[in-house]
């Protein structure tokens, strides 16, 4: 492309492609977490958070004329109130800085896409509030300074000036193993890095003039924590899985798999569904792909070799049974939702699980946001929830360190109330803070109180591993029990009860005096029942509860302080 500049229109369907491109790759992106829990992966997070603000430039795009400022305010507007877990905030931090350096601009040269670049990383990092290398941050850092030697060196031609920067922030990305030894160890790229690349490829594929396809769903459904009624379940109910079986499975190749077949490999999957991962080493192949028809895609696979760690889940049901439990959760009167009387204080909780959210009730939390692991609020949902607590002082406790930064986003947009995020990172840090909120104090003597009691809370939780994994000097098998301490694995096995009593074991110290239980949804009474005798026998000199928490994904959540 000759042009060396980029009006509104163009950069909007810039926009929309890295969109689309991050969509299309998401699956591949949320491969790339470290830890082999099921969360709300990185890859999902993003593609969340951009296209929030994608359904709003889309609108834009389609009326024709688009200004700049309206096309910037749509991007950093869409994805701030969008954004959903650690990476999506941060990407939206991006496009808040990068819009700030645009904005003014009728038309877009190097020196101001150098500036914007700079501008985006320079806000990207003012948002967290401690900066690691060897992330998201990292590559658009990469990015930024290229951008600015290019620019400084008289570069004008923004095809050869985009493609530069593109490829220094990919050599960066390549880096990021290097940067953090989980990733290293894990032997994969920073999954954020990896999801903000794609946003780059396929805005310049869209600058080059390629043909994309820019449609954007005009609703995304329901958003976590949202209380939306029958409607939203019924759009969601009616929604078409285009391919419906997820299929993983390794090859044990018996022949030399090189790039020709790898391509024609790759090429055959696409013909018989989509979202496909091919990772090729020495003598395994990596294989993931969505599609109608899994036997054709094990048939072709069996040329290569053996086959094995085979699976297979059909993702109608799966989101037939989602949007059920979903419609349980959304019968909800609407008289519930409204604020209440005027109040100095009120309290937000994000929580998962029936059993939780009734805890949190009855310590006097005005409004739970439905989310957690799995399902990330976005700061939309935050905002949202603000609206509907009647109080001049507002406390929200997260409960999940990937969303705290939605939280403190929210934070930072509200203008007539005063919020304060207190960081907790799980949810008996969040039942602890609210215990210990006493109405005589100051906001910020409890703000005080609440700090110091959290970081006094030992948690573990307990799940299952969705793939193969080495880390923490532990070999996980998919499937194999895993318990979570506050900074790592600290058990894995077979057995839930074994697991969660070595996990015990390893979140004791001599000072603690209280070990809280809260089994989930899948645990039977009974069994949550021995486990707590046990513990009651192993621990005489602790006070033992157990409590329902009805919690998914997870079958035990303990504290002990």
């Amino acid at each position: 492309m000759s042009s060396n500049t980029i009006d509104a229109k163009l950069m909007a369907k810039m926009f929309l492609a890295g969109a689309k491109n991050l969509e299309n790759k998401k699956e591949w992106i949320n491969e790339l977490n470290v830890f082999p829990v099921p969360d709300g992966d990185t890859g999902t997070n993003m593609t969340m958070t951009i296209m929030a603000a994608a359904r709003e430039v889309s609108a834009l795009y389609d009326m024709g004329d688009i200004d700049m400022i309206s096309l910037c305010k749509a991007i950093s507007s869409g994805s701030l109130r969008g954004a959903r877990g650690n990476s999506g905030v941060i990407l939206s931090q991006l496009f808040r800085g990068f819009t700030k350096g645009v904005k003014e601009c009728q038309e877009i040269t190097v020196p101001v896409l150098a500036a914007a670049f700079e501008k985006a990383v320079e806000t990207a990092y003012k948002a967290v509030m401690k900066p690691k290398e060897g992330t998201i941050l990292t590559v658009a850092k990469g990015g930024a300074v290229k951008a600015r030697e290019l620019a400084d060196a008289g570069v004008t031609d923004l095809s050869a000036f985009l493609e530069q920067v593109i490829a220094h922030a990919d050599e960066v990305l390549q880096q990021t193993p290097e940067m953090l030894p989980v990733l290293k160890q894990a032997g994969v790229v920073d999954s954020g890095g990896q999801g903000l690349m794609q946003v780059l490829k396929g805005a310049y594929d869209a600058y080059l003039g390629k043909e994309i396809d820019l449609t954007v769903e005009k609703s995304a459904g329901p958003a976590a924590g949202s209380v939306t009624g029958a409607k939203s379940f019924e759009a969601q109910a009616g929604a078409e899985i285009k391919f419906g079986y997820c299929t993983e499975f390794i090859i044990m190749l018996n022949k030399v798999f090189n790039i020709k077949m790898e391509m024609d490999f790759k090429a055959y999957l696409e013909s018989i569904g989509d979202s496909i991962v091919v990772v090729a080493d020495e003598d395994v192949v990596k294989v993931h792909v969505h599609t109608n028809d899994p036997g054709l895609a094990i048939q072709k696979a069996l040329k290569y070799g053996a086959l094995s760690n085979m699976k297979i889940d059909n993702m109608r049901l799966e989101h037939q049974e989602k949007l059920f439990k979903m419609s349980k959760q959304e019968e909800i009167p609407e008289e519930e939702d409204l604020p209440g009387p005027k109040k100095d204080v009120g309290f937000i909780a994000v929580s998962v699980g029936d059993g939780i959210g009734e805890i949190f009730k009855g310590l006097g939390v005005d409004h739970i946001i439905e989310g957690g692991q799995t399902m990330n609020p976005s700061t939309e949902d935050m905002l949202n929830a603000i609206d509907r607590v009647n109080a001049d002082n507002i406390f929200i406790f997260p409960n999940n360190k990937n969303i705290i930064l939605a939280a403190n986003q929210a934070q930072s947009l509200v203008k007539d109330k005063k919020i304060v995020v207190i960081p907790t990172k799980t949810v008996p840090q969040g039942i602890t803070a609210v215990i210990n909120y006493v109405p005589d104090l100051s906001v910020e003597e409890n703000t005080e109180t609440m700090l110091a009691e959290i970081g006094a809370v030992a948690t573990g939780q307990v799940t299952y591993a969705v793939r193969d994994t080495h880390i923490d000097g532990r070999e996980i098998r998919q499937g194999d029990f895993m318990g979570l301490g506050d900074h790592g694995i600290l058990s894995v096995g077979t057995s839930i009860s074994g697991v969660t009593l070595e996990l015990v074991d390893a979140m004791m110290t001599p000072d603690k005096e209280l070990i809280s239980v809260f089994y989930g949804e899948e645990i039977d009474k009974d069994d949550a029942e021995k486990l707590s005798e046990r513990l009651v026998e192993k621990y005489p000199d602790c006070d033992i509860e157990l409590q329902y928490g009805g919690q998914p994904i997870y079958y035990y959540i303990i504290s002990a302080e």
